[in-house]
């Protein structure tokens, strides 16, 4: 089924295919240059790190969500094993590990969603195959992420700890949350937009979490457009509103975002230690640094984020 009318011009009018050149595979990582690393660079005062991720085990929220995907199931290789088998020689422990490359706190790949017979930039979804996956767009493509990040905290502008279930975001929300930082959006910036739906994950409640969520709608597409946003990341698994707010465009945000903007972005990132600290020293800028496992051909990439104030 094709994007309703109105959705279709939106894609048109935010489309960055060409921008970068006929070849370009980064989409909007082109916006975080040299400027954008020193913007975060200069948002460094003591030096503190605060983890953006969660855990890659078994509660990591794929099961029962997305069709097919697994949360990262750990082996061990081996225990205490020498080489030689002689006692007093050095003994190794090693393991192995099977997971979906979305599970957890991930990027994705642009190549991750495709319609109409196209990815980003006009690459044609025939590039996708089985033996290669993501020829085009893939997560090998995607660079180190680092930039000055802000935490647009959306639940705290509606003076709650976690926006309903199902609650649409809108532009509205967004320039609220950029009020609220006190901060100015620069091109190349990277948007960390908490909900509090992470909240529900900690608790252990994995299908509250999942589903009825949260999230961005097609009312901030444009700003974030307009924005020219380097990334944006959100603290849900599905990244948008779900239930979508319209059945017919099922996954809108992920299609106009990745296909059509070359839009970075990414979801399950854990926001509450971050929004704790900004509320405490009010302050909510700070240098953003995230590494994509560069996976050949992959749909996203595992990555471990982190904030430095």
């Amino acid at each position: 089924m094709s994007l309703p009318a109105e959705l279709q011009e939106l894609a048109a009018s935010v489309s960055n295919w060409g921008r970068w050149g006929a070849d370009d595979e980064r989409g909007t990582q082109n916006l975080i240059d040299g400027a954008a690393l020193r913007r975060g660079l200069d948002a460094v005062r003591d030096g503190r790190h605060l983890s953006l991720a969660i855990p890659l085990d078994q509660t990591s929220p794929q099961e029962g969500g997305a069709p097919g995907r697994i949360a990262p199931s750990r082996t061990m290789l081996s225990i205490n094993q020498t080489y030689s088998g002689a006692d007093g020689d050095a003994a190794f422990n090693d393991d192995t590990v099977v997971m979906s490359l979305a599970a957890g706190t991930h990027v994705d790949a642009l190549g991750h969603v495709s319609y109409g017979g196209f990815l980003y930039n006009g690459f044609l979804d025939s590039t996708v195959t089985a033996g290669g996956g993501l020829t085009r767009c893939g997560a090998d493509k995607l660079q180190p992420i680092l930039s000055r990040g802000v935490l647009l905290d959306v639940a705290a502008g509606h003076g709650v700890d976690r926006l309903d279930p199902g609650y649409a975001i809108t532009a509205e929300d967004l320039d609220a949350a950029v009020e609220h930082a006190r901060v100015t959006l620069v091109p190349g910036d990277v948007a960390c937009v908490r909900t509090g739906q992470m909240q529900l994950l900690h608790a252990g409640q994995t299908v509250a979490y999942n589903h009825d969520t949260p999230g961005l709608s097609t009312a901030t597409i444009r700003w974030i457009r307009e924005h020219d946003l380097g990334a944006v990341f959100t603290d849900t698994y599905v990244y948008e509103v779900w239930p979508p707010q319209d059945w017919a465009a099922m996954m809108v945000v992920h299609m106009i975002h990745l296909r059509d903007m070359g839009q970075i972005q990414g979801q399950n990132f854990d926001f509450e230690a971050l929004a704790s600290d900004c509320s405490s020293d009010g302050v909510f800028e700070f240098l953003f640094t995230a590494h994509p496992e560069p996976f050949t051909g992959g749909c996203s990439a595992p990555v471990h984020p982190v904030a430095t104030k």
